[in-house]
């Protein structure tokens, strides 16, 4: 079977392995149907991930069918449409114990500490497929681990019917952010550098776009607000300015969710933090929030038409990367299907 590695940075290749078969009761083999691009996927590639591993077969947003299961196996058939929840954890931890797995101490992500998706076959645990309806095309399913993220921001930063939520960032997790708080009932503002990209915001329901490089963005949401500021930020661009932007955008008692890697330090004084009592929240990959998605998408509330923008063949991995490089304003979600 045809594998996506990735031998060490800078160095990507279509190469051949045998095709895997389970050896454990609990064990599933599946057929990868389709892989979503990840921008950590880029990172790994060009050895900008600090947490990945190499040699390293790369994707962690996977869909596909059961071709074999486990003697111990009771969710699963042969023949079910399935979803990847592409992390591992130890159970036993701090962070396990209180239903914070996503930041498990031992946590390995398939993709980034272990091998991925970008594979014609994998086998895995039965605990970590989920079941989707057979109606659901790939195309659609292959984008239920990115919504994941998008809904696990919102749930750290408790979006509520009736809240105002800027979300920084117009690209495929920005509007992942946005589409879920919008079914929270949020009224959303969003940000991006690009007009594409606002204009597919405004499609996906955005109820203001703000052009972050000819608007000042926290006086346009504090207009828009009447000088109340945003309930909640996300920040899906995850720099050290869009940290520091987000403080001074958010409302008093208000909430600030950061999705970034980035390690260069930001420069907040304590006063807007402690004088507005701002909850500044991490979000880290997503705790319980497969089934959610899933019903959202299988009972039509959770519209994701339009998002997957180009596909590829796995041999086409090295030209798909440099397009998504090269054309970033072009591709929502890039994807390779088998």
């Amino acid at each position: 079977m045809k594998v996506v590695n990735v031998e060490e940075a800078g160095s990507i290749a279509v190469i051949e392995k045998e095709v895997p078969d389970i050896k454990a009761a609990n064990e599933v083999l599946m057929r990868v149907r389709m892989v979503g691009i990840c921008g950590s996927d880029m990172h790994i590639y060009h050895g900008t991930n600090p947490l990945a591993t190499y040699p390293r077969i790369i994707g962690h947003e996977v869909t596909g069918e059961v071709v074999k299961a486990g003697e111990s196996v009771s969710r699963l058939k042969e023949g079910d449409k399935v979803v990847l929840e592409p992390i591992d954890t130890c159970g036993e931890c701090y962070a396990c114990r209180n239903g914070r797995a996503n930041v498990c101490e031992k946590l390995e992500v398939y993709g980034v500490h272990r091998d991925g998706g970008m594979q014609e076959y994998m086998v895995v645990n039965e605990a970590h497929l989920h079941k989707v309806d057979a109606s659901i095309p790939f195309e659609d399913s292959v984008l239920v681990e990115p919504f994941t993220i998008g809904a696990q921001a919102n749930w750290r930063g408790n979006v509520q019917k009736g809240d105002t939520v800027l979300i920084q960032g117009a690209g495929p997790i920005g509007i992942c952010c946005l589409k879920v708080a919008k079914l929270l009932g949020a009224t959303c503002f969003i940000t991006d550098l690009s007009e594409e990209r606002l204009d597919f915001a405004l499609k996906c329901g955005a109820d203001k776009v703000i052009h972050a490089g000819k608007e000042d963005v926290v006086e346009a949401v504090m207009k828009a607000t009447a000088g109340e500021g945003a309930n909640v930020v996300i920040d899906a661009v995850c720099l050290p300015q869009t940290f520091e932007l987000g403080i001074h955008a958010a409302s008093i008692a208000g909430r600030v969710v950061v999705l970034g890697f980035d390690e260069r330090p930001s420069t907040i004084s304590q006063l807007p933090i402690t004088k507005k009592e701002l909850t500044i929240v991490g979000s880290r990959l997503q705790t319980n929030q497969f089934e959610k998605v899933i019903k959202w998408m299988e009972e039509k509330e959770l519209n994701v038409e339009e998002m997957v923008t180009h596909t590829f063949s796995i041999d086409e991995i090295k030209e798909a990367m440099s397009f998504i490089e090269n054309n970033p304003n072009e591709v929502r979600k890039a994807v390779i299907s088998m």
